[in-house]
């Protein structure tokens, strides 16, 4: 009698998940095409027409201009910072995020709360103010700008500064990205590991990162994107030199107050267009995940 009532159970909720279902997808058409209507228009608003323009005007006076203004030196020398900076910030953050995505789903320890906090902190704060607080620190008139000046370091107005300032502003997002996926995971898979003898490295090179690296990568991915389109902090510790510590953004910003449209927008299509590539990835990883999700479910059933 229990397994009857059991089975008439199982079937009458997947009955009432049936016409849920029916029903969420039963709406009126003009209902449908009215939000899909105002997806696109706000789509096309904000995000296609922008595109297109910058493209169409980096374009505007043909070919030649637009490669002698994404060639001449010192926009070479703001896309070479640019990558220095997303070059140096990306590994850094990645064993920070892992580290600290490890750390909060596999431990329970005193402060993890403000651990969790102070990763949000990016979040929260201004770029600008991040990039204020660094001049405050290691400027001329900061804490450590005398004994920088006398060691003849420099930080602020020069290449460190701008990666102390890319990493602020960016090291939130892989670690972020693991934290829910590897509380979701649980344990269950590292504790087997550990009972049947593997030691550390051996749980986290073979059971650990195979089971994030598609959510690690899609953080990855979403950092590199922040750090080359970075402008808030990077301005203020930068100090606009040209030609030395100019960033693409700063390099854009410095053309578009000259009046020079062509050269800026040109400039601008090249962050456009590695931020189509980072979309690209980001899609690719997200369906990948999402199989890898589907497969595992199956698995389980």
């Amino acid at each position: 009698m229990s397994q009857v009532t059991t089975i008439a159970t199982s079937q009458y909720t997947r009955y009432n998940t049936k016409v849920t279902k029916n029903r969420a997808i039963s709406e009126p058409a003009w209902i449908r095409w009215t939000l899909i209507s105002i997806a696109l228009l706000f789509l096309s608003l904000f995000l296609f027409i922008p595109l297109i323009a910058v493209f169409t005007e980096g374009l505007r006076k043909g070919f030649e201009t637009y490669f002698a203004a994404i060639t001449e030196p010192d926009a070479l020398s703001s896309i070479k910072l640019t990558l220095i900076a997303a070059a140096i910030a990306l590994p850094l953050n990645l064993v920070f995020g892992v580290a600290a995505a490890w750390s909060i789903a596999k431990f329970e320890f005193k402060g993890k709360s403000i651990l969790i906090t102070l990763i949000d902190l990016p979040f929260a704060v201004s770029p600008v103010i991040a990039g204020l607080i660094y001049v405050l620190i290691f400027g001329l008139q900061g804490w450590f700008g005398e004994w920088l000046m006398e060691h003849d370091m420099k930080v602020v107005f020069a290449i460190p500064g701008i990666v102390l300032a890319t990493i602020f502003v960016t090291f939130p997002f892989i670690a972020r990205e693991l934290i829910p996926l590897m509380q979701a995971q649980g344990k269950e898979e590292e504790e087997a590991g550990l009972v049947l003898g593997a030691s550390g490295w051996q749980i986290f090179w073979r059971i650990t990162i195979p089971n994030i690296k598609w959510g690690l990568l899609y953080g990855v991915i979403l950092t590199n994107a922040r750090a080359m389109g970075e402008f808030g902090a990077v301005s203020v510790v930068s100090g606009h030199i040209r030609g030395l510590t100019n960033t693409m953004p700063l390099h854009v910003e410095i053309l578009y107050n000259e009046y020079n449209y062509a050269a800026a927008f040109a400039v601008a299509s090249l962050l456009a267009f590695l931020a189509l590539i980072t979309l690209a990835l980001k899609s690719y990883v997200e369906w990948q995940t999402a199989n890898n999700a589907l497969k595992n479910e199956r698995g389980h059933q």
